[in-house]
């Protein structure tokens, strides 16, 4: 199979499966709390994927690998993950997705701000200011006092885990990891342990909820730990260090595409027809930005 090949198929592995996840949350959130998904969710599916690279007769990976597998998990599957979690138990997953499709217009500020030190190109400012206009239609500030579509802190903490993933995703070339698959399962590793310690902090009757798990529970979380974890996030991974960023990051706008699509046939959920303006501006946005980002100075390809 050519490199390219490869690349097209990870990019159609992240756009379904991720966009999908969405789905996944939200019937896990009907017994159990968000934090509490994250952790379960990765720490078993790391601990298991791990587990099969030492099977494998893959090396240990060294102190520094380790540690900056660790720093990576924290800001993808830690802060990342638990931010799209809280939020969903507060609006519908179509909605939140559209909030993670800015993702590309923190990697541009991000970017110049840590690492490339330049100036946006003029296709990516025009998507940057086109995106921001999107929010404000779908956030609508003028009328939060009133009756609100979409919760401030919700959308304000998925902004902060974006911000979080954007900048994880920008230093992971730059950094000594290890193998493809010991990286994915450290960073779920680690990630899970965030969620958890989140989870403790702010939820409750985390044992109440496991005994009250139902069939529907179970499935959703098989589905985010073997499909969602395994499967999507190995991709991502790969493509991170693999694919040119431009091309990685598209799959901010599709996964909205495939989660409002979802959410429409699954959950009954429903798209206001300022929300549908507000999309549209966001996506024309999100490809713009996408298209006018630089490729890093320097990139450490992992083996």
């Amino acid at each position: 199979m050519s490199e390219k090949t490869k690349v097209f198929l990870a990019l159609g592995i992240v756009y379904v499966v991720w966009g999908s996840t969405y789905l996944g949350v939200k019937f896990a959130l009907h017994t159990l709390p968000p934090m509490l998904i994250s952790c379960t969710r990765f720490l078993i599916g790391g601990s298991l994927l791990f587990a099969l690279t030492l099977l494998r007769g893959q090396r240990m990976p060294t102190l520094q690998e380790t540690r900056n597998a660790a720093f990576i998990g924290v800001l993808l599957s830690g802060v990342g993950n638990c931010a799209v979690a809280y939020a969903l138990m507060k609006m519908p997953s179509g909605l939140v997705a559209l909030l993670v499709a800015t993702l590309p217009a923190w990697m541009i500020l991000l970017d110049f701000l840590f690492f490339s030190t330049k100036k946006p190109t003029v296709v990516g400012a025009i998507g940057l200011v086109l995106g921001l206009v999107g929010m404000a239609v779908l956030l609508n500030p003028a009328q939060q006092v009133g009756q609100q579509e979409v919760p401030v802190l919700a959308a304000s903490i998925v902004f902060l885990g974006s911000i979080a993933w954007a900048f994880g995703s920008l230093k992971s070339p730059y950094l000594v990891l290890p193998n493809s698959l010991q990286s994915t399962a450290i960073q779920m590793v680690v990630g899970g342990c965030f969620s958890l310690t989140m989870s403790i902090i702010f939820e409750h009757n985390q044992l109440q909820a496991f005994q009250s798990m139902t069939t529907e529970t179970y499935l959703a979380m098989i589905y985010l730990i073997f499909i969602g974890s395994y499967v999507g996030y190995t991709a991502y991974v790969w493509l991170i260090n693999h694919a040119p960023p431009q091309l990685t990051a598209t799959y901010a706008y599709v996964n909205p595409v495939v989660a409002i699509f979802l959410g429409w046939i699954f959950l009954d959920e429903r798209l206001t027809s300022r929300s549908m303006l507000a999309s549209a501006i966001i996506l024309a946005g999100v490809v713009m930005m996408t298209l006018g980002r630089k490729r890093p100075p320097k990139e450490i390809e992992i083996q």
